[in-house]
């Protein structure tokens, strides 16, 4: 997910966007989104869009008014993974980190990444195993190692903390 339509603005089929993208104005990089509300999920292009205030508004294709607009209300926007900019080595989109099983130093699994956070210092891995843990994504002092292919990431980390 790289947003959410959080509101309407004005009467003209505008929405108002919030956005996961770092700057939040590069929501406005990706169309077509791929909107999805209550399991169903549908294509549609962003005509235009610009910063508004502190957020962002975008106008979606074929959209005229209000009405249309409010039926996307909530919903979730994502992109295709070929539409999102190729990473260097040793970079991970979160999505892919979900799901991963982390084992430590020890060959203990401690659970599997379930999402993460962002602190502002270092995001952080949410594992959750038999307890729930935070672990500081912080590559070759704490995550060893990620092997997308074999879905396990490797960390230092004991099983007490």
């Amino acid at each position: 997910m790289i947003g959410r339509i959080s509101g309407l603005y004005g009467v003209r089929g505008w929405v108002k966007v919030f956005s996961y993208t770092c700057p939040i104005k590069n929501i406005l990089n990706y169309s077509p989104w791929q909107l999805g509300k209550n399991g169903l999920w549908q294509t549609i292009a962003v005509s235009e869009g610009r910063s508004q205030g502190k957020g962002i508004i975008a106008r979606l294709e074929s959209i005229i008014d209000r009405d249309q607009a409010s039926r996307f209300l909530g919903a979730e926007i994502a992109v295709e993974r070929q539409q999102l900019p190729q990473l260097a080595d040793g970079e991970y989109y979160w999505a892919d980190l979900i799901g991963l099983t982390v084992i430590n130093r020890e060959g203990v699994t401690l659970g599997r990444v379930d999402h993460l956070l962002e602190t502002g210092a270092n995001d952080v891995l949410v594992v959750k195993g038999e307890r729930e843990r935070l672990i500081p994504f912080l590559l070759e002092h704490v995550v060893l190692d990620v092997d997308l292919a074999q879905s396990v990431l490797r960390v230092d980390w004991g099983v007490d903390f």
